[in-house]
């Protein structure tokens, strides 16, 4: 690694999957996350910026960009930036300006960040530009009426952009899959439970491990400097769940169409989008993402390190070029992945072959072991909290009652 570079640290807002591949890169982070967070102990971690709230509301946006700006006036030259959550990613794209004084950073435009990270928005750029998007209509969670929908069951139901109350209908799900407009009618009191703007929209049949995905980094210039595919293999819940494993792949139609949906955003920066595979073999765009992900890590491993090549340009180095990403080259969130596994009806030990064979694991690597002790410690203090609690309320439930007379 160039002196140059060891000079300039990365300032990345997210986790270990994120700090990994810069780290693999040779590249010193400094971390802004919650204090005790695992990611805190990883080799790769320069320095701590510790940091509570998310920028998920307009006061601790207001206080996370005064806190950065603070942060980058005191280093000796500007660190580059990099991002993981939606609350992040709006607050860079709408104060570009004031943080390109202390940071370096690549970011899509403004107005093109909030039609992608507003889901009702995206859903009408995406007809506007003809995106094959599924067939999409927003409701309130007030919704009286289930023959007002005309779209055909079943369907998915997800929060058009906050997600703070969805959890009161969801769960820990990103959606809700609906079979019939009998399973809506029953639902409707929970939905009315809250108050949020939801978007419902025509299911694509099949697994989720049919979801696919087209992952790039764009330069200002509008070439592509890399790229890769990739298939999700596990979520947890089974059905509409967050990631737990994932695999690379070359799929060429997926490739393709990522390409030709960046030239029609003229999207600059990062980005990942999501594909659901109908039975037919049809692609259907279910999200754009212009931010940085978990996925890179398992990009950098494979061959393909998206925020090394940013952190390049950013600095003026020279580019990798022709990079091409291992098909089959394997991540897992492990603790998640061995309940969806489960969940799935995989044995233990089929899993357990599987996950010990895995090429990246979040949160866990031989040259990086202490963030996954840091979180075995934390969780085993956590269960043995829970235990005590259980253990002094059952005391209390079978002490004999006091003498009043």
């Amino acid at each position: 690694m160039s002196g140059s570079r060891q000079t300039v640290q990365a300032c990345v807002i997210g986790d270990i999957d994120l700090v990994r591949p810069l780290g693999l890169a040779g590249i010193k982070s400094a971390v802004v996350y919650p204090p005790g967070s695992p990611v805190l102990y990883s080799r790769f971690t320069h320095k701590e910026f510790s940091w509570e709230d998310r920028a998920d509301t307009e006061a601790s946006a207001e206080r996370m960009l005064n806190a950065l700006i603070r942060f980058g006036a005191t280093q000796s030259e500007p660190p580059a930036l990099f991002y993981q959550g939606d609350g992040e990613l709006l607050l860079i794209a709408q104060h570009q300006k004031q943080l390109e004084q202390v940071f370096r950073f690549v970011v899509a435009e403004p107005a093109l960040v909030e039609n992608l990270v507003n889901k009702a928005k995206f859903q009408k750029l995406a007809e506007h530009l003809n995106l094959p998007v599924p067939a999409t209509r927003r409701i309130h969670s007030s919704l009286k009426n289930v023959d007002e929908i005309d779209l055909r069951f079943p369907v998915i139901i997800k929060p058009v952009r906050e997600r703070t109350y969805w959890e009161a209908i969801g769960g820990r799900r990103k959606a809700l899959l609906v079979e019939s407009p009998e399973v809506l009618r029953k639902l409707l009191p929970q939905l009315a439970s809250v108050s949020i703007d939801l978007l419902i929209q025509e299911a694509i049949l099949g697994p989720e491990s049919s979801i696919e995905s087209y992952h790039v980094y764009v330069d200002q210039l509008g070439i592509i400097v890399a790229e890769f595919t990739g298939r999700k293999i596990r979520t947890f819940p089974v059905t509409c769940g967050h990631s737990t494993a994932l695999e690379t792949t070359d799929a060429p139609d997926v490739r393709a169409l990522g390409r030709e949906i960046v030239q029609k955003l003229n999207l600059r920066g990062v980005a990942k989008m999501d594909f659901k595979r109908g039975p037919e073999g049809t692609l259907y765009l279910l999200e754009v993402n212009p931010r940085f992900n978990l996925w890179h890590h398992l990009g950098a491993v494979a061959g393909v390190n998206l925020p090394a090549l940013v952190y390049a340009d950013l600095l003026g180095l020279p580019r990798s070029t022709n990079l091409v990403a291992r098909p089959g080259v394997r991540w897992s969130k492990l603790w998640s992945d061995m309940h969806a596994a489960r969940e799935c009806g995989t044995p233990v030990t089929t899993w357990l072959w599987w996950a010990l064979h895995c090429e990246a694991k979040s949160g866990m690597a031989w040259d990086d072991p202490v963030p996954i002790l840091r979180w075995a410690l934390a969780k085993f203090r956590l269960q043995r909290g829970a235990r005590s609690v259980r253990h002094r309320e059952g005391a209390l439930t079978r002490a004999p009652a006091a003498d009043k007379s």
